[in-house]
C-alpha cells in the first residue's frame, strides 16, 4: 500500500454490490456515509462485516469506506464482507489461505430462481383437483 492512497475491492451477493476502499488508519467503517453500526443495527450483520478483518487480524489497521447498492440487508452485509476480503488480499497476498479457509473469497452465486410459465412460483404447481 505504499504507492497508492487506498486499495479497492468489489464484493457481490445476490443483487447487492459493494465497493470497498481500504485506507491506512484507525479502524473506522463507513457505509454510504453512515457508521456501519447505524447502517446495520443488527448484531449478526455487523459480525458478518467484521469477520474478514478478524481473520486477517487487521481490525485497527484500516479505515474502510463502502458504497453498497441493491439487494436486501443481509445480502448487502455479505457483499461488504466479500469486498473487504478481496481488498485485504490486495494488501497482503499471504492472507489468501486464511480468507479462503473461512470462505470469504468465494462469491456466493445463489440467487432467486426465475418464475416459470404455467407455475405459481419457480417450482410450485397449481393444486390438482381431487374430484
Amino acid at each position: 500500500m505504499d504507492k497508492q492512497a487506498y486499495v479497492h475491492g468489489t464484493g457481490r451477493r445476490k443483487t447487492a454490490v459493494a465497493q470497498v476502499r481500504l485506507t491506512p488508519g484507525g479502524g473506522g467503517i463507513v457505509v454510504n456515509g453512515k457508521p456501519y453500526d447505524v447502517f446495520f443495527p443488527r448484531q449478526v450483520n455487523q459480525q458478518v462485516i467484521l469477520k474478514p478483518l478478524a481473520v486477517a487480524e487487521s481490525q485497527d489497521k484500516f479505515n474502510i469506506s463502502i458504497k453498497v447498492a441493491g439487494g436486501g440487508v443481509c445480502g448487502q452485509a455479505t457483499a461488504i464482507a466479500h469486498g473487504i476480503a478481496r481488498a485485504l488480499l490486495e494488501t497482503d497476498p499471504n492472507l489468501r489461505t486464511p480468507l479462503r479457509q473461512n470462505q470469504l473469497l468465494t462469491r456466493d452465486a445463489r440467487a432467486k430462481e426465475r418464475k416459470k410459465v404455467g407455475l405459481k412460483r419457480a417450482r410450485k404447481k397449481a393444486q390438482s383437483p381431487k374430484r
